[in-house]
């Protein structure tokens, strides 16, 4: 067999100049014949390959490097199931509005539709899991094809997301005209803000300055805004949420943060203030049942963030750092009517709560068979690491003690689509995006089976991460929730499996860690050791917050059990 040598020419050389014009240094990818020219061609152009063991894992990967970089995520997979593999981490990116690119394969155009090896239309898999989604079967449309999907994936002109292109391996093989091969295809995009209409702010002004108890609740489209949300706050005097999309844009130690009584707050507020979050489950759908008659400010450049399950009273569809910039500019040194007396109390009694969680979290005793409480496990992981680390959050009852648990600047979880298993994968994007930061990630062992494999990427690509892997030999919210509900335990136990010892077999510092009193030791010497995995024994017995709220149960209304007896309260009156 004689086959032309790859060159930059050809469609798969165009696709890795183009990538390497817009920024793009690496790729997370798994091998496969119908990838070939453009894994080949991306290599020759200086682009580094992050091969993985899993698709899914490829995608996670992209996912999390365009979340804390900010920049476009890259995920190559070969066809059929490497797709297949890779629709649950494109169904995370899709929910979570993450910036992905996800290139593929097709068998060449003359063996279409007679069998080939791998043939499937990947395009009608994922068409309702992307931005944008389709196959080019023409080298002269190569160019303008990676354009329309790059500049979907960024938001221009709608919501971010992940976008799919695949190409016959005909045609990664097949010349692109030079003429085509215009400079205005590879020069990068500029994706302007959405601003605001000047009566749009005064009007929220208003409602704002007038109001006695307002609260701000932010999410994923307010990143980037720290800076004009923490002066907004000091100039409104409100009260202040974060959530796991954005958690870390205001420091703890700012006066209008009150997460501890998140419960009582949101039904306290008289305004509540919307920044580039929609009302999920998460937040109660905005119903009334929670948060009262409460007026509502939706503030988002993505209209979801402004419109899904309560309108505004005031919705202002533009970029929230932008908006926030001009109330703070428009509103100048003018006094709000804010009751102090109600904040600050609500920040005192959230300082006391905290610094009661902190000592009980260093203090939390280990169960008669001296298993670890997870909440020790956290207080040492807290201890350990810098002010600026990167937090994987992974899990379903071990993900609920982290998220209150646990504090940092930069935080990523599975997100409001509950994709457990993103853990592993997540970290060690983190630690090659970030290598100067400390990379950690908290997972259950539940989750960290679903990646557990991707140990052996870390240990090849020297990918700096910690993995604590939260080892109780269930899936303990299950496990909870049956023996609550049900009065059965049925397929929720797992193995108290030696993690630390698969580790070790690929390479990996490791350490399995029984004793509390040997946390503090294990966790110093895994972050000087890293990629290391420490497989800490916790209790069975410790019940996270949601295990008793009855998050497991999924109650018909609402989340929440206490949320979903509100809601039927409030819909019989």
């Amino acid at each position: 067999m004689s086959l032309m040598p790859l060159n930059e020419n050809m469609s798969a050389g165009v696709i890795a100049r183009f990538l390497k014009a817009r920024g793009v240094d690496r790729i997370f990818a798994l091998c496969g014949g119908h990838i070939m020219p453009i894994w080949m061609r991306a290599d020759a152009e200086g682009i580094r390959i992050v091969d993985v063991r899993d698709e899914r894992a490829a995608v996670y990967m992209a996912h999390a490097y365009s979340e804390l970089t900010g920049k476009l995520g890259v995920a190559l997979v070969t066809a059929g199931p490497g797709v297949t593999n890779a629709m649950t981490g494109i169904a995370n990116a899709h929910v979570a509005r993450a910036s992905i690119l996800v290139l593929s394969g097709l068998p060449p155009r003359q063996q279409e539709n007679r069998g080939a090896l791998q043939d499937i239309v990947h395009t009608d898999l994922v068409k309702s899991i992307t931005r944008y989604a389709r196959t080019v079967r023409q080298s002269s449309l190569v160019l303008s094809e990676l354009d329309e999907a790059v500049s979907r994936a960024m938001g221009a002109g709608g919501e971010p997301g992940p976008v799919y292109l695949d190409f016959p391996t005909d045609v990664l093989r097949e010349e692109v005209p030079k003429v085509i091969q215009m400079e205005e295809h590879f020069r990068a995009k500029i994706v302007r803000p959405v601003l605001p209409y000047e009566d749009d702010v005064a009007a929220a002004i208003e409602v704002l300055w007038n109001a006695k108890k307002p609260l701000v609740i932010s999410g994923r489209g307010a990143r980037g805004a720290d800076k004009e949300l923490c002066q907004f706050l000091d100039k409104l005097g409100g009260v202040y949420l974060d959530t796991g999309e954005s958690k870390g844009l205001v420091p703890d130690s700012h006066p209008s943060v009150v997460a501890a009584m998140r419960g009582k707050v949101m039904g306290d507020a008289d305004v509540i203030v919307t920044l580039g979050r929609r009302l999920d489950f998460q937040l109660a759908y905005g119903s009334p049942a929670v948060f009262g008659a409460a007026k509502f400010i939706r503030i988002g450049e993505i209209p979801t963030e402004v419109r899904d399950n309560r309108r505004g009273d005031i919705e202002i569809n533009a970029n929230p750092g932008k908006t926030l910039a001009a109330i703070n500019r428009l509103v100048g040194n003018r006094e709000s009517c804010v009751d102090r007396g109600w904040a600050k109390s609500l920040r005192t009694k959230h300082e006391e709560r905290a610094q009661r969680l902190s000592e009980s979290m260093a203090a939390a005793p280990s169960d008669d068979q001296g298993r670890i409480h997870p909440n020790r496990v956290l207080s040492e992981l807290q201890r350990c690491i810098e002010d600026d680390a990167v937090v994987v959050a992974d899990g379903g009852d071990f993900l609920a003690f982290a998220r209150i648990g646990l504090n940092a600047k930069n935080y990523l979880d599975p997100g409001s689509l509950g994709c457990i298993g993103i853990g592993t994968s997540f970290g060690i994007a983190a630690s090659l995006a970030c290598p100067e930061k400390d990379v950690v990630v908290a997972t259950g062992d539940g989750a960290f089976g679903f990646n557990a494999m991707e140990i052996d990427t870390a240990v090849r690509h020297n990918a700096p991460v910690l993995i604590v892997v939260a080892n109780n030999g269930a899936w303990q919210i299950e496990v909870h929730d049956q023996a609550d509900t049900h009065g059965k335990v049925v397929g929720t136990k797992l193995q108290v499996s030696d993690y630390a010892q698969m580790a070790e077999s690929f390479g990996m510092y490791a350490e399995r860690v029984s004793n509390a009193d040997e946390l503090g030791s294990a966790f110093d010497r895994a972050m000087k050791n890293r990629p290391a995995l420490l497989d800490v024994i916790v209790s069975p017995e410790a019940k996270s917050s949601d295990a008793k709220t009855g998050l497991a149960w999924v109650p018909d209304l609402q989340a929440l059990a206490a949320w979903d007896d509100a809601e039927r309260a409030w819909r019989q009156d």
